[in-house]
């Protein structure tokens, strides 16, 4: 186990788990861009899709995994508090820098059957931004602390969210309720926020730990993700609820519970597959989880854009399937060149400035 760990990077299972996401996240939006109007209440289309709305809680924990990183590096190197708390500022706006690019590149191509006001979309890029920002506060607390603070303030914004769909934001302008309010079309703040959170307390205690007890850190992560879907599960299905205004696929906490304890599995999936079976020192899923945030970009435009407009709502589920996976090639080729090859303009790697890979050793 030692020397493949040694081969493949001592936290690659972190690529792997953002890689199994974006392959996910592929097909889901393959699916439903291009399946045909007449088959999407089949099974085959209604699976693509359940399970395609995991992709989005993943990187917003392992952003906030990598945001633990950033702060435990400027911890360890005795910034002062405020320091630290730039640090993570800076790597807020980045992101909210980034998700206005994204939308202005949407708006730019996709001229003449765009609108001015899909520039104002939350999508999931911006919700990273602000929860960085706002989490970014955790900075002036030491590890510990801050695992456990992290932890309490995910279970607030989760069990918060059907008291924020029911409250009143009438006041508050429509394109910022956006960033705040529970909406099936944009990802906002309650309850998404609240994966980033207990990304960030997973995150510390990942790096307050060693690596000689990484594999008992892993386990009782799995652990714990059996027992929180399983009790949320159990809780969900009881006949009454504390809130009067919740919907399980919107913003219920059960479902926010369900859904990281499935990350959780996913990245102790990846540990063991990866400290298990002799790959060598390449693997298409840390490949494709190293550029995640481009293949996020490039697939976007691909798959909603006007490039393949004529098969838009028009392929079988056959047809759908073989350009999910052509598109998830395509996709695996421009992660290859883009992190053994391409860096324009010489700039630090995207993932490493968005939190979305390239996985540390341990301190």
């Amino acid at each position: 186990m030692a020397d493949t760990a040694s081969k493949l990077g001592r936290l690659d299972f972190l690529d792997w788990t953002r890689g199994f996401a974006a392959a996910v996240m592929l097909q889901g939006h393959v699916f439903h861009s291009f399946t045909s109007t007449g088959l999407k209440q089949g099974s085959a289309y209604v699976l693509s899709q359940f399970v395609g709305g995991l992709p989005p809680a993943v990187f917003l924990f392992l952003t906030g995994v990598t945001l633990a990183f950033l702060m435990d590096r400027a911890e360890k190197q005795s910034l002062p508090r405020h320091s630290r708390w730039m640090k993570s500022l800076r790597r807020a706006g980045y992101l909210w820098g980034m998700a206005f690019l994204f939308r202005l590149q949407l708006y730019l191509l996709g001229w003449g059957q765009t609108n001015a006001t899909d520039l104002f979309t939350v999508d999931i890029l911006n919700c990273m931004g602000l929860a960085i920002a706002i989490h970014s506060l955790f900075a002036f607390l030491d590890g510990p602390l801050r695992s456990r603070a992290a932890l309490g303030f995910g279970i607030v914004i989760a069990c918060a969210s059907p008291l924020i769909s029911g409250g009143a934001f009438s006041w508050m302008h429509p394109y910022a309720a956006r960033y705040f309010v529970p909406d099936v079309q944009f990802f906002s703040f309650f309850p998404w926020a609240a994966y980033l959170s207990f990304g960030l307390a997973g995150g510390t205690l990942l790096r307050l730990s060693t690596l000689e007890k990484l594999n008992w850190l892993i386990a009782w992560s799995a652990a714990v993700g059996i027992v929180l879907i399983f009790a949320s599960q159990y809780f969900s299905n009881i006949p009454f609820s504390l809130y009067e205004n919740s919907e399980f696929w919107l913003n219920s906490p059960a479902l926010i519970f369900i859904k990281t304890g499935i990350t959780l599995l996913i990245i102790a999936a990846g540990h063991l597959w990866l400290n298990t079976y002799p790959h060598g020192s390449w693997s298409w899923l840390c490949q494709l989880g190293k550029a995640s945030m481009l293949v996020y970009w490039v697939h976007i435009e691909l798959v909603y854009g006007r490039w393949l407009g004529s098969w838009k709502s028009n392929l079988s589920i056959y047809h759908t399937t073989l350009l999910a996976a052509t598109i998830m090639l395509l996709m695996l080729g421009l992660a290859v060149i883009k992190v053994r090859w391409w860096n324009p303009l010489r700039i630090r790697p995207l993932h490493r400035d968005v939190g979305l890979s390239a996985p540390e050793p341990l301190q």
